[in-house]
């Protein structure tokens, strides 16, 4: 999921801002005890996140694939002074660990958690999003983003990661892998929808930014 030279990459990283103590501490202790670490935004990527929503400053923020909190923490740094994360995870066992951290970070009463399933929560929370950050299962991508579209404020922005999977979606297509096939059939869906414009940036493994008209 690097695409870049690994000095480049290197070089990227060692000039842009660096990760806050807290997020190093909850980075560490995923790969200690969490399955799938990789599943972690990680420094570089979410110093973007990070950015976009300081840049943005979002009211209300959307995130769909909580992990262990990381990517929250980082987009919690752009909340609007009343701002407010809500966030969503099947996974109930990385609950306690999300709260730890949460709580550490001073911004847990600003970040309302669910644990189920986004499809079924997602049409529950009545309210509108300046800020989405996709980072789920990516057979459903295309199912998120008919949920989520109608719920998005004028300028709202919409961020999907993972799109590039790991260089799959330009390889030739397994008749078996689901998740490939969809995502190829969601980038098309996000340069091809009126409602929104988008732009495809290499990042680590591919993250979209939708800006909803």
């Amino acid at each position: 999921m690097y695409f870049l030279p690994e000095n480049i990459d290197n070089y990227v990283v060692e000039h842009s801002q660096q990760e806050p103590k807290i997020l190093k501490e909850l980075s560490r202790e995923t790969w200690q005890k969490v399955l799938n670490p990789r599943m972690l935004s990680g420094a570089f990527q979410g110093r973007i996140l990070s950015m976009i929503s300081k840049l943005i400053q979002p009211k209300n923020i959307l995130e769909i694939g909580t992990y262990t909190g990381y990517s929250a923490l980082c987009l919690a740094e752009g909340l609007n002074a009343n701002g407010k994360i809500f966030t969503i995870d099947k996974n109930e066992e990385l609950e306690t660990l999300q709260n730890k951290y949460f709580e550490k970070s001073g911004y847990s009463n600003k970040i309302e958690q669910f644990v189920g399933n986004a499809i079924e929560i997602i049409p529950e929370i009545d309210t509108k999003f300046d800020l989405v950050f996709i980072d789920a299962d990516k057979s459903n991508y295309i199912n998120y983003f008919h949920l989520i579209i109608d719920k998005m404020n004028s300028g709202g922005i919409i961020l999907s990661d993972n799109v590039l999977w790991s260089g799959k979606v330009v390889e030739k297509l397994d008749p078996k892998d689901n998740d490939t096939k969809v995502l190829l059939a969601y980038n098309k869906l996000l340069n091809s929808d009126d409602r929104i414009e988008s732009v495809l940036l290499p990042i680590r493994d591919g993250l979209t930014i939708s800006r909803v008209k």
